[in-house]
């Protein structure tokens, strides 16, 4: 057995590094190898939804961030990547979803707690959207969209 999961991490790592060199397409088949021997590989199905959503793609990203995130509960990765989808795909309920959560398992994370005050923003709640965009500046004061997003409110 641990040889098999050795070859899904092989496939997995030489994936990223097509991806890092811009090879997309040789990349997605590394990362289908290597979910394809396991199908339990959670960071090869976040890795592949990261590429699917810089292809565009993101009805396929969201699928494997939704199974990543099934993998690896509590973690805010794979959720702040599926809300960014959500946000591409105008699902702006889907997104606050998933932002409320990954900064409940992280709120250290200005980047979720910034895309969180999009969310809201989106949705029409100025003061979850206000207060998101507050906590993103608290953990990172120079974050442009934050303080961007907190002006337009008139905060």
């Amino acid at each position: 057995m641990p040889a098999v999961a050795g070859d899904a991490h092989g496939h997995a790592t030489r994936a990223q590094a097509l991806a890092k060199s811009g090879k997309t397409e040789e990349a997605l088949a590394e990362f289908d190898k290597a979910i394809t021997i396991d199908p339990h590989h959670a960071e090869a199905l976040y890795n592949r939804g990261l590429l699917y959503q810089r292809e565009r793609q993101h009805q396929l990203a969201v699928d494997d961030f939704t199974s990543a995130n099934g993998l690896t509960p509590q973690r805010a990765e794979p959720l702040l990547a599926r809300a960014i989808s959500y946000l591409a795909m105008d699902k702006f309920k889907e997104a606050a979803t998933d932002l409320d959560e990954a900064v409940q398992a992280d709120p250290q994370n200005a980047l979720a707690w910034t895309t969180r005050g999009q969310a809201y923003e989106r949705l029409g709640d100025k003061d979850k959207a206000k207060a998101s965009y507050g906590r993103a500046i608290a953990i990172r004061p120079k974050d442009d969209a934050a303080r961007s997003g907190l002006a337009r409110l008139g905060g």
